[in-house]
């Protein structure tokens, strides 16, 4: 297993259809970093509950609405323009790389602040649904999402 959040996000990501699924659930409302933390952490067995639920996402909420979202907003933005200005193309792909990398120093934080939360669950924890705001709860991208992340969990124990 991915003893990192980052790996672990990077190898779920990769696998087939979990890109769309992750934009479908973040086009709904889902928060993408928290939805592959919680991944991470059902494959380590670590017990959800409330307290963490909401250490979570007071974490992760401010990070997205004030860093990532106006990243994401600008690139959105320039995605026509730059299509015809060079430049503009070349500002655009910086300003994804920032998103990028603003996403992974909340994957950081988030790692940093459940690391050390004990694996304990004697069945698997359900983190992506309590994870999930409620109008993507029976999306079939979060299935999805919960199927690969399942399989990358048997691949890696099986290595």
């Amino acid at each position: 297993m991915h003893t990192d959040l980052w790996n672990h996000a990077l190898a779920l990501y990769a696998r087939p259809g979990v890109e769309a699924a992750c934009l479908a659930l973040q086009e709904l409302g889902g928060d993408v970093c928290l939805l592959l933390c919680g991944t991470w952490l059902q494959a380590r067995g670590v017990a959800v509950d409330e307290q963490r639920i909401a250490t979570l996402q007071a974490l992760a909420g401010p990070w997205q609405r004030d860093v990532v979202a106006p990243l994401r907003a600008l690139r959105r933005q320039w995605r026509e323009h730059a299509l015809a200005d060079p430049q503009l193309s070349v500002m655009r792909e910086q300003v994804k790389a920032l998103e990028l990398q603003a996403e992974r120093t909340l994957l950081e934080r988030l790692e940093a602040l459940a690391r050390e939360w004990p694996a304990q669950a004697s069945e698997a924890p359900d983190w992506l649904t309590r994870l999930t705001p409620d109008q993507a709860r029976d999306h079939d991208a979060l299935h999805q999402l919960r199927a690969a992340a399942r399989r990358l969990q048997d691949a890696e124990v099986d290595d």
